[in-house]
């Protein structure tokens, strides 16, 4: 168990790094390179980094197929980490400790 949530903890972090690597791109202007950054955290299951492609597809930097493309692999992002099993685990876990 604690092994799981050491993974899950790494994970966010990778997740976290590309949010924000992106943002720095962003800010130098390259937004074709930020939104790439942006699209690898959507589809590894980002909230923030969806928000920030919705944002960019507003203002006219992403198009609709990739925001698309984003919003279903984020959707099985999420469900993936949904199951009865982790969700014991946790519970388990958190009650030992």
């Amino acid at each position: 168990i604690k092994l799981l949530l050491m993974q899950q903890k790494f994970h966010r972090g990778r997740l976290q790094m590309q949010l924000v690597r992106g943002g720095f791109i962003a800010r130098s202007g390259r937004m074709d390179r930020a939104v790439k950054h942006w699209i690898i955290a959507a589809n590894l299951g980002n909230d923030d980094a969806l928000e920030a492609l919705v944002d960019n597809h507003k203002r006219g930097f992403v198009n609709k197929e990739d925001l698309a493309a984003a919003l279903r692999a984020h959707q099985v992002a999420v469900d993936a980490t949904k199951s009865p099993q982790r969700e014991a685990a946790v519970d388990l876990y958190y009650r030992e400790n």
